[in-house]
């Protein structure tokens, strides 16, 4: 059964909901030890002084920020406590906004809500609201002893909250070099790439993408568990397409999706599988 790792309230306006917060994503990355090569006997790490070289316990480290090069500010544990915000068990909307507003790239974290019973019926109601004007609730939350950005939404039956980046943590690509907007594209080069994407459009299927690094690295550990020789290595990565014949490249790729059967009559076939695609979201807004 899932363990709840947070459980309080959705308010908005007078209105309470009761509810708990259970992760929606569940990690499937490989673990590895360190270990000396000549014994396979682990590695462990000990924690020493730059200064006095000595061995130093738990019980005598502290916490301090650098103000400068070997100076420290000291932080005792009650300092850190008088920062904390208030843990309020609640998850506090202060507006809603369409989702098309978000820049995909706020998004962090998502996590499940589910109302106590006494609250399903509030919870209903939000969540079809969120449904059908396609908004969204921006909440401020505490987990632990920080705040955090949240967006509320509706997928499917469920509300999930999405932790999310404070405006100042994400990085402006202004020293990144772009092309223009438009750049020098011909018309016969837009067209092609837009038959091109045309072809390969399907409905979105997320279990029918597999972790194939995770898949090939498992493989290989069984195989040399079993004394097996490993398998082939990767292929060598691809030549970026020249410039001059990117046309040529656009109209033989066209030609081997059409050859392959992905056209519109597969993506329709496709479309006719039950859905289990989350609703239009995350688009970034307009410019």
């Amino acid at each position: 059964m899932a363990h709840a790792i947070w459980s309080g309230s959705i308010n908005f306006g007078l209105v309470t909901i009761p509810v708990k917060l259970y992760s929606a994503i569940r990690e499937h990355e490989l673990h590895f030890n360190y270990i000396h090569r000549e014994d396979n006997g682990r590695i462990r790490y000990e924690r020493v002084c730059s200064v006095c070289g000595k061995k130093v316990d738990w019980s005598d480290i502290v916490r301090g920020y650098e103000v400068g090069k070997d100076e420290y500010v000291v932080m005792q544990d009650d300092d850190f406590a008088k920062a904390s915000p208030e843990a309020t068990q609640s998850i506090d909307i202060v507006e809603f906004v369409s989702l098309s507003q978000i820049d995909p790239i706020l998004f962090d974290v998502p996590y499940y809500l589910e109302p106590e019973r006494k609250g399903r019926h509030a919870y209903a109601l939000l969540r079809e609201v969120l449904r059908r004007s396609g908004k969204v609730g921006i909440a401020r939350i505490v987990l632990r002893t920080r705040e955090h950005l949240a967006a509320l939404e509706a997928n499917g039956n469920a509300l999930v909250a999405e932790l999310m980046h404070w405006a100042d943590e994400v990085v402006p690509p202004t020293a990144l070099d772009f092309p223009d907007e438009k750049g020098k594209l011909g018309a016969s080069e837009l067209k092609m790439a837009e038959m091109l994407i045309d072809t390969m459009t399907a409905e979105f299927h997320p279990t029918e993408f597999k972790d194939r690094y995770r898949e090939q690295l498992l493989g290989l550990i069984e195989s040399r568990a079993a004394g097996k020789p490993a398998p082939r290595g990767k292929a060598k990565p691809r030549t970026p397409t020249n410039v001059l014949d990117l046309v040529d490249v656009l109209k033989e790729s066209l030609a081997q999706q059409r050859a392959a059967g992905v056209n519109a009559g597969t993506a329709k076939s496709r479309h006719a599988r039950a859905s289990t695609a989350r609703p239009a979201r995350r688009r970034k807004h307009a410019a």
